[in-house]
């Protein structure tokens, strides 16, 4: 009688299982029919999901590969301007020292101003250096503004089109189905849409 029961149950769930399984054939056949089933079954409805790369997408994307090489020249003007700057200041040290080894001067407030000249000079390298910086680092921060804004308004354009619910950045989940990777779609995208804002000025 065991068996029987069992034999009885499996043929049971396999009609379910069956009758379930046409039943989700039909309501993919639309939406409607789906969330009719969710809320019937008291299932939460499904969502459909995609997911960017944002390496890839910062790598490949011609704006910011652009912004990366504004950040370059910027960390670089400010570098040259410091040895510059450095250089400048050690020179005139260099020659005070030589000037008092060899008594080149005749009272002692001549050097004081010499001493006088190289600490303002000192300052000034500082105040110059750190407006330097603090403008660069201003114009970078506009930059990825716009970078940001850029993003965000052609993923608005794009899903418009493609109707997703939902549009992550990869690194803010653990794991994604590679197929759900839409990075390429998107860096074509931009730099398609960037390439022909260049062109046009």
């Amino acid at each position: 009688m065991s068996i029987s029961l069992l034999l009885a149950l499996a043929a049971g769930s396999t009609i379910t299982s069956c009758s379930g399984s046409d039943n989700s054939q039909k309501d993919n056949s639309g939406a409607p029919a789906a969330a009719e089933t969710a809320k019937t079954d008291g299932a939460a409805p499904s969502i459909n999901i995609r997911y960017i790369d944002s390496d890839s997408l910062l790598t490949h994307y011609n704006l910011a590969k652009d912004l990366q090489e504004a950040t370059m020249r910027a960390v670089s003007r400010i570098d040259n301007a410091r040895q510059a700057k450095g250089s400048e200041i050690q020179k005139f040290a260099s020659s005070i020292e030589q000037k008092a080894r060899s008594n080149g001067y005749l009272s002692e407030a001549s050097y004081n101003a010499d001493m006088q000249k190289l600490q303002k000079m000192q300052q000034d390298a500082e105040s110059y250096l750190a407006n330097l910086s603090r403008n660069a680092d201003n114009e970078l921060a506009q930059q990825q503004i716009r970078l940001n804004d850029s993003i965000e308004s052609f993923i608005r354009i794009y899903n418009a089109k493609q109707g997703y619910d939902a549009i992550l950045y990869k690194n803010a989940g653990v794991y994604f189905n590679p197929s759900l990777d839409i990075t390429a779609e998107v860096i074509e995208g931009l730099n398609a849409r960037y390439n022909k804002v260049g062109e046009e000025k």
